[in-house]
């Protein structure tokens, strides 16, 4: 921590999130640690990532026991074609007053469409992903698949439909949960800032959530 402050020219972070969850080790450990960090002033909040229920769970609950800090955030993968953290996590965040900090909103550039009909636009990462072997070829068959296509081809209709470009329409839908926080979004162009931008306060209607919900509920965990 004292090298990153160092790096990036500042006292504190905001915001410090543990990238992985690692269950083998104990999270007193864990929590005793970035509490040091707290109490030393050079993080604000603490969160986690890509955690389970069991694991958030747990984390709170040594936190209550030990009188750490604990988690306020959890950054995980939501967007349209991933909504399993609705299954359990979303409750845990209701009830636990942690709030989601979703990253992949548009589903790795998939929900912008530019995948459909067999399309790979050059450097694109799913392009080499799904040109390559091992974990890259597995993530990019999770994101790039028969189920995730046919839902984006619905969701794309629906956004025009409405009168919006489908990446406006992805960003604003994975903001808009009592749940969430903030969303986490990245571009590898300037131009794609603008459809994301415009979902900054766009709020959907209630006619366009109804009808993703319809082809959520008609093409279930598109991911896996």
């Amino acid at each position: 921590m004292d090298a990153s402050l160092k790096k990036l020219g500042t006292d504190y972070v905001d915001l410090y999130q543990t990238h992985w969850p690692d269950h083998d080790t104990p999270y007193d450990e864990t929590m005793e640690v970035l509490d040091e960090l707290v109490r030393a002033g050079k993080v604000r909040i603490t969160g986690c990532s890509n955690e389970t229920s069991w694991g958030l769970m747990k984390s709170l609950s040594v936190a209550e026991r030990l009188g750490t800090a604990r988690y306020q955030t959890i950054q995980n993968n939501f967007s349209l074609n991933n909504r399993r953290f609705e299954d359990e996590l979303a409750q845990v965040c209701r009830k636990e007053g942690v709030s989601l900090i979703p990253y992949s909103p548009i589903a790795g550039g998939v929900l912008s469409g530019k995948y459909q009909d067999g399309a790979r636009p050059e450097g694109a990462r799913f392009s080499r992903y799904l040109a390559m072997e091992g974990r890259q070829a597995q993530m990019g068959k999770r994101f790039v698949n028969e189920r995730s296509l046919a839902a984006t081809q619905r969701f794309m209709g629906i956004a025009q439909e409405a009168g919006m470009d489908p990446v406006t329409m992805a960003v604003a839908w994975s903001k808009q949960h009592d749940f969430v926080a903030s969303t986490i979004v990245g571009v590898g162009a300037e131009d794609q800032l603008d459809p994301i931008l415009a979902a900054a306060d766009l709020v959907l209607p209630d006619e366009v959530l109804k009808a993703i919900n319809v082809v959520s509920r008609e093409i279930p965990y598109p991911m896996g």
